[in-house]
């Protein structure tokens, strides 16, 4: 019975992974329905527009044209015109000399035949001084216009290639230092192509994106090769979503099939209730308030004393009920400690701390979650840590278990904290330059959490980090050696 009940749990449970995927693909769908309604009336009204744009450029060469036209047509009819009227006057005065002369070579009379009528001015009539050839052609050939090439221009006008949709080579995509590079081609060879669309998206979930995601998708435009890298990421999410699509001058292709790939880091935040109360937490920043713990006693103090609930019997009670608050007694005393709120308990994690050089003390490292309310970091077993002293001289420790070492090194203002639990290995580096500050080695008898404090300054995290290359190379390299510092471990 027992067994049938199991089966039926984990078939119960398919299904409903299953009907999770088809509710999801059903929202796919109704919005690819709602695309195609939305796309087709886009690239409708683009057609149109392409058409109306090209019948303007159309009838404007045509006006331009027929004004070439016309503008011929007058210049060659106004010098014709003046030919013309040139010829008739010449003729009408030549007829009128032809007339004359006549009569003199008829008249009888011999001494007026010089005074009417001589040679030479026959000799000088307009009919001689003008030219029998057109001054303008009646041939307007030259304003011809042969649209044969044009015509088959237009008649194989044809909606444009879309260019095909790229592969992510999953194979070939890296995730390392906080950057990713992914790497895609296309099935065939694309002259066209102009440029690619890479987008990503942050997700808790693998597998193809789902129709609601918390994280929208971020968009990388204008890439030119055929991969892209996405450097200083923050990994808060256990993967990132990728799909790139090409593009040609005109027009778009489909996405790629969307690719997941893993973003492992280390993710935490602050425990603000374990903080001491002179530390004012917000999200994963702290701040020394020196007025904090006062004004919270103070109000506590009000409370009590204007509370009704404050009754001589409630006064006098031996016990108190215990606290129901998950978690882990506040920090007090001079103990100005706030733990992170995940456990280590496997593998190797790494995290970033920049601080405040002016701070009087501040300290970063593992804890033990059992620290005492009262332990300061590195004064007991329960905790690891660097220790940066400014009270009478600076000062860069290395603290476990109330034992100390000196760092002869510049003091910086970043610190990268390396923990390689299953190793034992708790290392810090300058977080800039990857150097080597400090490596403790130990056995982890229980899981850890990151520990810091600060008294008059201030620091803040930085999670979602990957190990670095330089620490993991660095790390190989020393893993055959023991550290220098064995005697504080």
């Amino acid at each position: 019975m027992a067994e049938q009940k199991e089966s039926l749990r984990k078939i119960c449970t398919t299904l409903a992974l299953k009907n999770e995927e088809i509710q999801n693909f059903i929202c796919f769908l109704k919005q690819s329905l709602q695309n195609v309604e939305v796309n087709a009336s886009r690239v409708q009204e683009d057609l149109e527009g392409e058409f109306s744009s090209l019948h303007a450029v159309l009838d404007e060469m045509k006006d331009s044209m027929v004004t070439r036209i016309k503008q011929e047509k007058a210049g060659r009819v106004y010098e014709l015109q003046n030919q013309l009227s040139a010829c008739t006057k010449a003729l009408e005065s030549s007829e009128e000399l032809l007339e004359m002369a006549n009569q003199t070579l008829c008249s009888s009379e011999t001494g007026g035949f010089s005074q009417v009528v001589c040679p030479r001015t026959v000799t000088m009539a307009p009919a001689f001084r003008l030219s029998l050839k057109p001054k303008a052609s009646d041939s307007m050939s030259h304003m011809m216009v042969d649209f044969t090439q044009e015509r088959n221009m237009l008649m194989g006008i044809k909606f444009l290639p879309v260019p095909v949709t790229p592969e992510i080579l999953v194979s070939e995509c890296q995730v390392c230092d906080n950057t990713i590079t992914v790497v895609w081609m296309l099935p065939e060879p694309d002259s066209k192509i102009d440029h690619y669309i890479l987008e990503h998206r942050r997700t808790n979930h693998e597998g193809p994106p789902r129709a609601r995601e918390e994280y929208p998708w971020m968009v990388v435009e204008g890439i030119r090769q055929s991969e892209y890298t996405l450097t200083g990421l923050r990994f808060d999410t256990r993967f990132m979503t990728f799909r790139v699509k090409a593009c040609n001058k005109a027009v778009a292709g489909e996405f790629s099939e969307p690719v997941t790939l893993e973003t492992p880091a280390f993710h935490f935040k602050l425990d603000a209730s374990s903080a001491h109360q002179n530390l004012r937490v917000e999200d994963l920043a702290v701040e020394w308030d020196s007025s904090g713990g006062k004004v919270q006693e103070m109000r506590k103090e009000k409370n009590r004393t204007n509370s009704p609930m404050n009754s001589p019997a409630r006064l006098m009670s031996p016990k108190r009920a215990p606290s129901t608050r998950v978690g882990r007694d506040r920090f007090t005393a001079e103990s100005y400690t706030v733990l992170g709120d995940t456990m280590i308990d496997a593998g190797q994690q790494y995290w970033e701390v920049r601080f405040d050089k002016e701070s009087k003390a501040f300290a970063a490292g593992v804890a033990l979650r059992t620290l005492g309310r009262f332990d300061q970091l590195g004064k007991s077993s329960a905790s690891w840590c660097l220790h940066l002293n400014n009270w009478l001289q600076q000062s860069l420790t290395a603290k476990h278990n109330n034992k100390a070492r000196t760092l002869d090194c510049p003091i910086p203002d970043r610190i990268g904290v390396y923990c390689n639990f299953d190793e034992g290995i708790l290392s810090f580096y300058n977080a800039r330059t990857k150097q080597l500050l400090h490596t403790f080695r130990t056995k982890f008898q229980q899981p850890v959490v990151p520990a810091f404090m600060v008294w008059n300054g201030s620091f803040s995290v930085h999670t979602g980090l990957q190990v670095p290359s330089m620490v993991q190379s660095g790390q190989r390299r020393n893993s055959a050696t023991s550290s220098s510092n064995a005697s504080l471990t």
